[in-house]
């Protein structure tokens, strides 16, 4: 029987794009290349100084390009000299990632933001009601889940979590013990769980009864792993083998 989460169960998801040495994550030769290969597609959006949707994931553009700043002061015209890494792919627009992808492969949408306007959410529902493809949104920020919650309560949602022992997100420690232990779920209402998978297993997801997603598999002998720790799981640097009689991890 079909259920709101059935498509994020069903074969593992490749982390921002299928990527390698000589495509950039989060490119749309990455996007590209997991719907050549039949993934489901993990990726990360921000907001441009303009308020234009970017897929990148970290704050900072230093790590994957020769810039240095911060993507929240960006224009789209920076935009157009900006390359990834030592490519000539550049930052893809989300515009631009869905008409790349154009539902061929479902999409799982991760918010990224660094205050608490709710200009991202509200540009990215208006966004995705006129995409034709499968989607569910994730977010550390349980506040970015209630908006989808309370406004788009047919979308799915992902409550990320870890324990946080490396800096995941920028949040306090109280914060970051609260999401550890799934205490936000009340507000962000999450039909699965995305977590860490070296935290896995533990009693908070557990408790939860919800579908659980673990991040991010780097290896085929972990995702043997995490086939026995969870639903489903999001991996980068290798191919999974897929059993096609048998799509679903159990």
């Amino acid at each position: 029987m079909e259920t709101k989460t059935s498509w994020v169960l069903q074969k593992p998801i490749a982390h921002r794009g299928l990527h390698d040495l000589n495509i950039p994550e989060n490119s749309l030769p990455a996007f590209e290349n997991a719907v050549n290969h039949g993934f489901a597609i993990e990726l990360d959006i921000r907001l441009t100084g303009e308020n234009d949707i970017v897929v990148f994931h970290d704050e900072k553009l230093s790590r994957m390009t020769k810039h240095d700043g911060y993507v929240s002061n960006i224009t789209s015209s920076d935009l157009e000299n900006i390359k990834l890494l030592k490519t000539e792919f550049g930052i893809p627009t989300l515009e631009q990632v869905l008409e790349t992808v154009n539902g061929k492969v479902p999409l799982l949408i991760e918010i990224k933001k660094s205050d608490n306007s709710l200009t991202l959410e509200e540009k990215l529902i208006d966004m995705l009601k006129t995409y034709n493809g499968e989607y569910a949104v994730e977010a550390f920020n349980p506040f970015s889940l209630q908006y989808f919650y309370k406004t788009a309560p047919n979308v799915m949602r992902g409550q990320l979590s870890s324990y946080f022992h490396h800096a995941d997100i920028d949040a306090s420690h109280r914060e970051k013990k609260r999401l550890k232990k799934l205490k936000y779920n009340d507000i962000s209402h999450p039909d699965f769980i995305a977590y860490k998978i070296t935290n896995l297993p533990n009693k908070y997801v557990k408790n939860t009864g919800l579908p659980v997603v673990a991040w991010t598999i780097k290896s085929e002998i972990q995702a043997q792993k995490a086939a026995t720790l969870c639903d489903n799981y999001i991996f980068e640097g290798f191919i999974p083998k897929i059993n096609e009689a048998e799509p679903e991890i159990q």
